[in-house]
């Protein structure tokens, strides 16, 4: 007797849009990441956005801001991925949490390289800013969520599409909110981890489905 195969964590009617969506945030990533490399002051666009100061935003405002950036810290992160897993877990979606991990892990650690490799600083040449990890992080969270609303909601291409967006945007907007108000991070920064996030999350779930199929037609194999 054999399962049924696991649903694809990436839809198929997605992956056109959504893969182009990836190549055109990788894009943005890129040009940011050239056109900031080195420095340690806002750029053009930042400084006409906003000036970010440690006392941007104050209360109640700012217990907001300061929740958001819990969320993106090492205690918060684990506290939200777990609850996320253990969800899709629940309703037998094991392919959605592990893109959950591995897409939050692998949009935080492809930011965390490209600090490194741009070397942006705000607030002192320690603190490497471009792209935000926190950013990236909720946009992935947004993302997968959505992957999963879409999957159990039967949406199509377009609908699917527009809520998986909507969401990513809705988070990496506050998020990246939250990071410019309270000064730890330019709004390109913001642009850059939600970008970076855009850029992974699909490649990684398109991944995940490959290596799961792969093994699921290999272990049919074996039972014949």
């Amino acid at each position: 007797m054999t399962g049924r195969p696991a649903p694809a964590v990436l839809p198929p009617s997605l992956r056109a849009r959504l893969g182009l969506v990836a190549a055109l945030a990788a894009l943005v990533v890129v040009v940011l990441a050239v056109l900031y490399a080195g420095h340690s002051q806002p750029g053009r666009v930042d400084s006409w956005l906003i000036k970010p100061t440690e006392d941007s935003v104050r209360p109640p405002w700012r217990r907001v801001a300061l929740t958001l950036d819990f969320l993106g810290e090492p205690a918060g992160s684990v506290m939200v991925v777990a609850a996320v897993v253990t969800g899709c877990l629940l309703l037998r979606r094991p392919r959605t949490a592990v893109l959950m991990v591995a897409g939050a892990g692998l949009a935080v650690g492809t930011a965390t390289l490209l600090k490194h490799l741009v070397g942006r600083t705000i607030h002192g040449a320690d603190n490497l800013s471009y792209p935000s990890g926190h950013t990236a992080f909720l946009t992935a969270l947004a993302f997968v969520a959505a992957l999963l609303a879409t999957d159990r909601l039967g949406l199509g291409r377009t609908a699917g599409t527009s809520l998986v967006l909507a969401a990513a945007l809705v988070a990496g907007a506050a998020m990246g909110w939250a990071e410019v108000a309270l000064g730890a991070h330019y709004p390109t920064d913001a642009l850059g981890g939600w970008c970076t996030a855009l850029a992974v999350v699909p490649a990684t779930a398109w991944s995940i489905d490959r290596i799961a199929d792969r093994l699921a037609d290999a272990g049919q194999r074996a039972r014949r």
